[in-house]
């Protein structure tokens, strides 16, 4: 299930074990995300999020828009 979550609910998410994925592309991630995220390109998540993502906690997927 897919839903718009507000800041507040992303940090209850994550205080309750949700994993957080930003989705910018490796140099972007690498200047600048949030504590903790797992960088999954948008380019690769369908190939390796069954790898790297724990099938039963929550997945908060996150994206910067600098534009």
């Amino acid at each position: 299930m897919v839903r718009e979550v507000t800041h507040e609910q992303v940090r209850l998410l994550v205080d309750a074990g949700a994993q957080v994925i930003e989705v910018l592309p490796a140099r972007e991630y690498s200047e600048d995300h949030l504590p903790g995220a797992i960088n999954l390109p948008l380019s690769r998540i369908e190939t390796e999020a069954n790898q790297l993502l724990d099938p039963l906690r929550p997945v908060v997927v996150y994206c910067a828009d600098s534009g």
